[in-house]
This record gives C-alpha cells, sequence and structure tokens, in this order.
C-alpha cells in the first residue's frame, strides 16, 4: 500500500480509483466490510483502491475538547489499512482552507481532477465539504455530469447491532475486551516504540518500558495485565498502565509496560501491547512504599490470569 499526504503527484491514479472516505479508526469488521466492496468494483474496473482520509480527523479540528479518544494512532490505522490490501491511502492535512471548500469543489478537485474516481463507496450519511453541504445526493449530481458512480453502503451489524467505533468504545471503557476484539476481528491493542524515560520504574526496582501514545486521549486509562510481541520472537506476559503517573504529578499521557521475567534492553523497539484484563485504575498512592506494595500484588495478579 502507498501512503499519498498530498494529490500532487503526477500520474498517481493513471487509470482512475474508486474511493472511500472515513477516519476507519479501530479499522474494525465495519470498515473491513467497506473496503472488501472496494476492493471488488476497483478490481471490477481495473482501478485502483483507495482509501481517502484526514489528519487531524475533522472534529479534532472544529471542536478537539468533544473528540473522542482514538482507537488506534496514525500509524496503527496505516498498518491496519495495509493488511486489508488496499492499494493507496490518502492522508490529508485537515485545515481551515479545505474547511472552507464547497461541496461541488472538493468533488471536483479531490475526487475527479487529482484521482480521477470512477466509482465511490460511501456510506448514506456521508456528508462533506463547507458546513457538511455535501451529501449522496450531491455526489449522484456531480456523477452524472462527470462520469463517476455512487455506491452505497449498509452499516454492517453484529448480533444485529452496528458495528461501529464508538460501540468499541463503549466496550473498552468498560473493560470487555471480549465484545472489543469481536467487534475489531482482532484483540484490542497498542503500538509504540520504546523510548527513554525518566527511569521511574527502574528506581522502584520495576522497570518499564515506555511508549508515547501519539493521542491527546486514550480509551483505556490504569492498570492492565497484557501480552507483549515485538520485543523477539516470542509473546512475552506484562503488566501495563495508561495514565499519567498521578504519584510523581505526571501531566503526559503514557502507556508504560512491566515485562514479566525479562530483562533485556529493549529501547527502540516497536512492541504491540495486547490487553487482556483490567485490574485497576490509577491511583495516587500516599508513598512510594504503597506505590511498590501495589506494584507487587499487580505483578502477581496478572501472573494469575496470564498463566
Amino acid at each position: 500500500m502507498e501512503l499519498l499526504r498530498s494529490l500532487r503527484t503526477p500520474k498517481a491514479f493513471p487509470n482512475g480509483s474508486v474511493v472511500t472516505v472515513g477516519n476507519f479508526d479501530g479499522v474494525h469488521l465495519g470498515h473491513q466490510a467497506v473496503i472488501g466492496q472496494l476492493k471488488q468494483h476497483a478490481e471490477s474496473l481495473g482501478v485502483l483502491s483507495v482509501v481517502l482520509t484526514f489528519e487531524p480527523q475533522p472534529l479534532e479540528h472544529f471542536r478537539p475538547e468533544a473528540a473522542p479518544a482514538r482507537l488506534s494512532s496514525f500509524r496503527e490505522k496505516f498498518l491496519q489499512l495495509g493488511a486489508e490490501g488496499i492499494d493507496k491511502l490518502v492522508c490529508l492535512r485537515f485545515q481551515r482552507s479545505l474547511a472552507k471548500v464547497s461541496a461541488e469543489d472538493f468533488v471536483q478537485t479531490l475526487f475527479v481532477d487529482a484521482m480521477s474516481m470512477k466509482r465511490i463507496i460511501i456510506g448514506d450519511d456521508f456528508r462533506f465539504g463547507r458546513d457538511r453541504e455535501g451529501d449522496i445526493d450531491v455526489l449522484r449530481r456531480m456523477g452524472d455530469e462527470a462520469g463517476f458512480d455512487v455506491i452505497p453502503i449498509e452499516s454492517f451489524a453484529l448480533d444485529g447491532v452496528r458495528v461501529s467505533s464508538s460501540r468499541i468504545r463503549q466496550a473498552l471503557a468498560v473493560h470487555d475486551f471480549a465484545s472489543a476484539s469481536s467487534l475489531l476481528g482482532r484483540p484490542y491493542s497498542m503500538s509504540g516504540r520504546v523510548r527513554h524515560g525518566d527511569k521511574r520504574g527502574r528506581q522502584l526496582g520495576f522497570p518499564t518500558a515506555n511508549i508515547s501514545l501519539s493521542r491527546t486521549t486514550s480509551p483505556l486509562l490504569g492498570v492492565y495485565a497484557v501480552r507483549v510481541r515485538g520485543v523477539d520472537d516470542r509473546v512475552i506476559s506484562g503488566v501495563a498502565n495508561i495514565g499519567t503517573r498521578p504519584v510523581f504529578d505526571g501531566k503526559q499521557l503514557l502507556l508504560e509496560v512491566h515485562l514479566l521475567d525479562y530483562k533485556n534492553d529493549i529501547y527502540g523497539k516497536h512492541i504491540d501491547v495486547e490487553f487482556l484484563q483490567y485490574l485497576r485504575g490509577e491511583t495516587k498512592f500516599a508513598s512510594i512504599d504503597e506505590l511498590k506494595k501495589q506494584i507487587d500484588q499487580d505483578i502477581e495478579d496478572a501472573r494469575v490470569i496470564l498463566n
């Protein structure tokens, strides 16, 4: 899969494209169903399959305080979409100038002129352009004029209930990882590169792999039993904390993972942390000794769960 950060690349779509548009946060079963249709239509026309998305997501631009916690960082989304086998991911920077583009200009400039779009696969509630003035009727009218087809898609349901990123966030909020996994089509995880921190965990006797979450808010907070991949060729058990470390008056949201029975240096490695069970919420302890005692208990609880 090729990533395009702009639509100024000449001849990027030599035979045209079939396009779908969205946030694709989590790339869940509903998204996967859309992508399946996208690929089928692209293959039937002999053109490229293309997903168009934006960074930041539109709501993060207009009302960042109201934007939901992301299920996936952009890198995670990129890897998840790549695994679905699409040809190109177009990620455009969402900014004021783009938000002011009329619906007609949006279609003509992005879809027709830049991507030579032959067909668009889209939900019937899709809105776009200045003040969200564009809808599926605008697409159909312009499709008749510009020569592209509009294929509406129905929401994907599991057990009679629509699969959505919001529903997955609700499952994660109550630590229902089984439901979240069934909606995603895979276990819920977070990934990132292990970076140097302030060595607080090592000083306490519990060294941690520190990962920046690359998101403003997290769908998970607290302490969890986890499995970790990417350290070596094994799956390693661990205890993860997502939070700001209130006992140290921390501010930045971090994912910290203590690997059980593993002592090698893993700085710089890109690891994937799969969440299995909630242990407790993040707490501001009265003393360092109380914190260490609780971490000991967290490790024992995780061992019971993971074994």
